[in-house]
């Protein structure tokens, strides 16, 4: 199932992540386990966040891929089940 994984990380935490080279490692494992189709970084609500779509083969990849964004940079983190448009477009021919 497609999936997306937004997170939010706290500034003091992020700050603490970026000086000891912690948020590079993290997002870079991260990028090698998932395989994202699309992967963006940016700032929301004063914090530092991401999201990443990727195909998501097992539920219990999530305490997997959540844990390490809590235990280091005590991130707030969601999973929203995604669609692509080709998706959609199935989706609605099927209604």
């Amino acid at each position: 199932m497609r999936m997306m994984v937004r997170w939010t990380v706290p500034p003091e935490a992020g700050n603490d992540a970026i000086e000891d080279g912690t948020i590079a490692e993290v997002i870079q494992a991260m990028t090698e386990d998932l395989q994202p189709e699309a992967a963006y970084y940016f700032a929301q609500d004063g914090k530092r966040s991401g999201m990443m779509v990727f195909d998501m083969t097992d539920p219990a990849q999530i305490p997997v891929i959540a844990e390490p964004l809590f235990m280091n940079f005590d991130a707030a983190v969601e999973f929203i089940p995604v669609m692509n448009g080709d998706d959609l477009e199935r989706a609605l021919d099927s209604l």
